[in-house]
């Protein structure tokens, strides 16, 4: 059904230069993507830590000031657990082995990026609650506003921040909008029934899980109404985990959402679901089977194997462009038929 890109992954880290002169990046991965000033642009997730040196692992973080401080400690040393390449843990503490900014890049075809000549191109953390760093941005445009939900991260939890702009280079940024612990917020790009609606990620601590759930707003930054939308599904391709990507699409079936899904093995691929126009919280249709799975070699093999994971697309008619991060570490890209989308988890739905 997907196509993906000839010439993927379209964007890598040796495409890009760190923020400082002593970092190195270590990935670029799941950009928002959105269009602008007759471009396509991306909102990368740039993963960076210090030049390492021989012997010796560093972790950096910033301060609520935005300086930055750097933790390092032996590679043997036994008192760190390192086993997970994405966070560390010490003393009952966790720490992430880099940390994140956004970076823009724009295109005239949606496969060749480059950085934009009049506009900053660096998004970086702001405050107590982005000390680990910002990441994995959804931005939806509503009327003439851009909207950019992303991962706050901190020690004091993981919550989703909110960021606005109308030209890429004056910004407002809000208070938190979701508590810790949450992620994976998406908006919807028009009201239903005079209310705003976002797509969420509560995490469950000991009851509950990793399930996708729906809040509605009169105004976009007071959120209530939640509701549980779809949960993991035992001994299926998302049986661990499942996550919105970006703006729902707005059909004459429904709202069509992709989403990623995790199994136990930490194996992320793509689907879909169908919510009711008017009633988002009913699901419609879900994919029994993935859309698109790690099979490329790109997927398959890099920081964090087996993943793909989307939080940007774009739409074109029938067409959407997905661009997702492949194995934690390169940008790529596929297309889609809307249509065959809906045909297949109609079909499914109607088959179970």
């Amino acid at each position: 059904m997907e196509k993906r890109f000839t010439a993927n992954p379209i964007i890598t880290k040796a495409d890009l230069e760190p923020s400082r002169s002593d970092w190195q990046i270590d990935c670029v991965m799941n950009p928002g993507a959105f269009t602008f000033d007759g471009k396509i642009w991306l909102l990368l997730r740039v993963a960076e830590r210090p030049i390492q040196k021989k012997g010796k692992i560093s972790l950096p973080i910033y301060t609520v000031d935005g300086d930055v401080h750097i933790i390092e400690f032996d590679e043997n040393d036994s008192s760190w657990d390192t086993s997970d390449p994405r966070k560390f843990l010490h003393d009952g503490s966790t720490y992430l082995s880099t940390i994140s900014h956004l970076r823009l890049v724009c295109s005239e075809d949606g496969i060749h990026f480059d950085k934009p000549d009049d506009i900053p191109d660096i998004l970086s953390s702001q405050g107590i609650y982005e000390t680990y760093g910002i990441e994995d941005c959804r931005v939806s445009q509503i009327e003439n506003q851009y909207y950019l939900t992303y991962t706050q991260v901190s020690e004091l939890g993981v919550g989703v921040g909110m960021r606005t702009t109308k030209d890429w280079i004056n910004f407002v940024k809000t208070d938190m909008i979701f508590l810790p612990h949450n992620k994976d917020c998406a908006l919807f790009e028009e009201t239903i029934n005079g209310q705003y609606f976002a797509l969420n990620r509560p995490s469950g601590v000991g009851l509950g899980g990793n399930f996708i759930w729906l809040s509605s707003s009169p105004d976009l930054y007071h959120w209530g109404n939640h509701h549980c939308l779809m949960m993991t599904r035992e001994g299926m391709w998302d049986s661990e985990r499942v996550g919105a990507g970006t703006s729902p699409i707005k059909t004459e079936d429904g709202w069509l959402m992709i989403y990623h899904g995790a199994d136990q093995d930490s194996r992320y691929c793509l689907g879909a679901a169908l919510l009711d126009l008017n009633n988002p919280t009913k699901v419609i249709a879900r994919s029994v089977k993935p859309l698109m799975e790690p099979e490329a070699p790109y997927e398959k093999e890099g920081f964090f194997k087996k993943v793909i994971f989307t939080n940007g697309h774009i739409v074109q008619g029938d067409r959407v462009t997905v661009y997702y991060g492949a194995a934690d570490e390169v940008i790529c890209g596929a297309t889609f038929s809307i249509e065959e989308i809906l045909e297949s988890i109609l079909t499914e739905s109607l088959a179970e």
